[in-house]
């Protein structure tokens, strides 16, 4: 979870937002809705604890068409543009680092590296990924330190976060909704162990206790960040840029501590590009195992590990890194994105459903049922109807990759089931 969108959305948020209360209500708003939604997939990892995420939960509380969908939207929309997302990212704060390293070559090279890698054994991969997570909250921990060291000395910045009439005012504009989408896209992530479910241990309980973990864990580390960039930077040098954490870093520890600090942020980007990369692949492959026309998608090496599917996605990803600019590729990709989301939180209902027709559902239950679902996709909703109405092409086009693949499946379907 933990990447591109802590360390790029705040300076797009403060292109239409003014009030550090406002950016602060927003992110803890985002926490709260990721969490909704972790509490209601964490019930649904325990009735269908397969590996697949929204395509496995949607084919089989709804209709296979709709997981057929929800797969290409993953594959597309949740895991392509957000790898490319965050190797512009990490391409952008190395070059803040090594100005004399271009940041496109950087973004190139990032994700060809780390996919090699994951087309080794599962051990290796678990290792990689392991060791790249625990170095990226080592730097968080350390940028944390940094910046509360500075709050301390300079506890006077923390006025900004005071509540007033006009910060409460920009919570109910469409603007409020865009800046929404920015934080969702940087929770993005609080459902990805469901994309693994079949291939861990005791996946029952440990799927959803991560899910939960995860969210709540990451929702204060956002929230901390947030105020520390903030309170480190003047916001009229964080208004509008990508790398808001190398601006931070440079206020905090010079020109040169600042360069230093913004390749320990890209390394830590690392670790989000390489776990999309593990994940992604597993829905893809799940489409072969299941769907004959994409049979080729669906082999595995002798050491289990998806390569065709994988192989696939580095091309795409390649693909969009060529094409796309980052606020136009990360609006695209939240509205199908959000509204699988939607559609995967509300088969809890499904699920309580046939629970009332004596299929019991044993092991963990959704609390405050039905205010937790409901909570997640009325706020999922009006952010989206928000962002539409600011930024209706890429709406336009997030729906058009939804309507697709629903316009494709009956001829999928007509080539048989694996």
């Amino acid at each position: 979870m933990v990447g591109t969108g802590v360390y790029t959305s705040l300076g797009f948020q403060l292109v239409d937002l003014q009030s550090g209360f406002s950016i602060l209500l927003l992110w803890g708003l985002g926490g709260l809705i990721a969490l909704c939604g972790a509490l209601s997939y964490a019930e649904l990892a325990v009735e269908i604890p397969r590996s697949g995420g929204e395509y496995t939960y949607l084919s089989e509380l709804y209709h296979p068409a709709l997981g057929f969908m929800a797969a290409f939207v993953s594959i597309i929309a949740g895991f392509t543009a957000p790898i490319a997302l965050s190797s512009m990212a990490f391409g952008s704060y190395l070059h803040a680092a090594l100005p004399l390293c271009p940041a496109k070559a950087a973004s190139f090279f990032a994700v060809v590296i780390i996919s090699l890698g994951h087309l080794q054994t599962l051990k290796f991969s678990g290792l990689v990924q392991n060791v790249m997570t625990s170095l990226k909250f080592l730097l968080i921990g350390l940028f944390l330190a940094v910046g509360l060291w500075n709050a301390a000395r300079h506890p006077s910045g923390i006025g900004m976060f005071a509540p007033s009439a006009n910060s409460l005012t920009e919570l109910f504009r469409p603007a409020s909704g865009v800046a929404l989408i920015f934080v969702l896209y940087a929770y993005s992530g609080w459902n990805a162990s469901s994309y693994l479910a079949g291939e861990v241990r005791d996946r029952r309980r440990t799927v959803g206790r991560s899910l939960v973990l995860g969210t709540l864990i990451v929702t204060l580390l956002y929230v901390v960040l947030n105020a520390i960039f903030l309170t480190a930077a003047p916001a009229n040098e964080l208004r509008g840029v990508l790398n808001v954490g190398s601006v931070a870093a440079t206020h905090l520890l010079g020109t040169m501590g600042g360069r230093v600090m913004s390749g320990m942020i890209g390394l830590g980007l690392l670790a989000s590009i390489s776990a999309m990369i593990w994940a992604g692949p597993r829905v893809t492959q799940r489409v072969g195992e299941d769907y004959a026309a994409f049979a080729w998608l669906g082999k595995r090496s002798d050491q289990g590990i998806p390569t065709q599917a994988t192989l696939l996605q580095l091309v795409l990803v390649l693909l969009l890194l060529t094409t796309g600019s980052f606020e136009s590729v990360m609006l695209y990709a939240q509205v199908p994105l959000l509204l699988c989301l939607v559609l995967g939180v509300a088969g809890i209902f499904v699920l309580r459903n046939r629970s009332d027709q004596n299929c019991v559902i044993e092991g963990f239950r959704c609390p405050l049922f039905p205010v937790t679902p409901l909570l997640f996709i009325f706020c999922t909703l009006a952010a989206l109807l928000y962002a539409s109405i600011t930024h209706p092409w890429e709406s336009i086009a997030g729906l058009g990759t939804m309507i697709l693949p629903l316009l494709v499946y009956p001829w999928v379907a007509s080539r048989g089931k694996r």
